[in-house]
């Protein structure tokens, strides 16, 4: 319980966005990926989500790990749903949701979305470490927190921003609480705790994300971490279970998806922020990693928010 608590503590939480979502046709998409995490209820209509097609109950929601690729789908299969490519549905998006209700047409499904971002002393992206799927929650205090952060994202009272942080935090606890109550991921929560055991690794992780934009070799970690350059890849990867620079590239990734989303740098001036000399390496590894361009990535941040 102790360790679970640290991991609590450590937790930095972000609102990022949410919106009410009406589903206008039927469709799946089997790439689907957030940038950051989701947590979407269903609150009429059918959905579907995962390898096994699983059904949404109305009024259940779905968390969805930030960077884990599932597959999502609107209307029943026998519907003959349009199946899209992330990087299609990133432009046609306006052809299955509207934010508004149609008159004239009845919408197949309607859901609420809340993205937010969760991180370990600010460095690691929690979820994504447990390398969990995605998965269904019933639970009324969840669906009341996400009601609740939606009411004041749409006001302008004073101190809404304020209360937006704080239920974002409260949402966030509560998942992590389902994930205990339920005995979810035992081993990955296990393992996750490792964390909190090193502080020498506590400090390469802050280190790699102060200088996402410079030279970080084993060499240069192995200095930070005070251990030998040949065995620096195996105490990160024994803590963390990834290796060294497949993590520094996944930071790096984050934070041009954050520099797409809060600023209107040019992609080649992003890549160099995040370490990446050759504009054309960059760009090939970004849509790698998320399936789509950096140059869509930045028209897809408004996904959810037409």
């Amino acid at each position: 319980m102790e360790d679970y608590n640290k991991i609590i503590e450590s937790l930095g939480i972000r609102y990022i966005k949410s919106n009410n979502i009406f589903v206008t046709r039927p469709f799946v998409i089997p790439d689907f990926k957030e940038t950051d995490s989701a947590l979407i209820i269903l609150k009429r209509g059918v959905m579907s989500f995962g390898d096994e097609n699983e059904i949404l109950q109305e009024g259940h929601a779905v968390f969805l790990p930030a960077g884990k690729d599932v597959q999502i789908g609107f209307g029943r299969k026998e519907e003959a749903r349009t199946e899209l490519s992330l990087e299609e549905f990133s432009f046609r998006q306006a052809e299955f949701f509207r934010s508004t209700p149609d008159s004239d047409v009845s919408p197949i499904a309607e859901f609420a979305i809340v993205v937010f971002e969760t991180k370990v002393f600010d460095t690691i992206n929690f979820f994504t470490t447990l390398d969990i799927p995605p998965f269904e929650i019933e639970n009324s205090k969840v669906n009341q927190l996400l009601y609740e952060i939606m009411r004041e994202q749409q006001s302008d009272v004073p101190g809404n921003q304020r209360v937006i942080k704080l239920r974002t935090e409260l949402l966030c606890i509560e998942i992590v609480r389902h994930i205990l109550d339920n005995q979810l991921f035992v081993e990955q929560m296990a393992t996750n705790s490792t964390y909190f055991k090193d502080p020498r690794l506590i400090s390469l992780l802050k280190y790699i994300k102060e200088n996402l934009g410079g030279e970080l070799t084993n060499k240069k970690l192995s200095e930070v971490a005070d251990v030998s350059e040949d065995y620096v890849g195996q105490y990160f990867k024994t803590l963390t279970g990834i290796n060294p620079q497949d993590y520094i590239e996944y930071q790096r990734m984050e934070y041009a998806v954050e520099l797409l989303r809060t600023t209107k740098m040019s992609i080649r001036d992003i890549g160099k922020a995040c370490g990446y000399k050759d504009t054309a390496y960059f760009c090939r590894r970004f849509k790698m990693m998320y399936g789509i361009p950096a140059g869509k990535m930045r028209k897809r941040e408004t996904l959810m928010n037409v």
